[in-house]
């Protein structure tokens, strides 16, 4: 098999995932993109239930 430029052995693209990672650089961590679908509210009242029901069942 021919080696190709810009290809590892396994057939990875190395330029394709040198820009996919440039991309998700400017992003920050991966826990803000689901910090926006969180309804905070809902986890607290969410948590309580479960402290509430842990109590009654001690």
């Amino acid at each position: 098999m021919a080696k190709q430029p810009n290809k590892t052995q396994s057939g990875t693209n190395v330029q394709e995932v040198r820009q996919q990672n440039a991309a998700s650089a400017g992003q920050g961590q991966f826990g803000t993109e689901f910090a926006s679908e969180t309804n905070v509210q809902q986890v607290r009242q969410q948590n309580a239930q479960a402290e509430s029901r842990k109590g009654q069942n001690s």
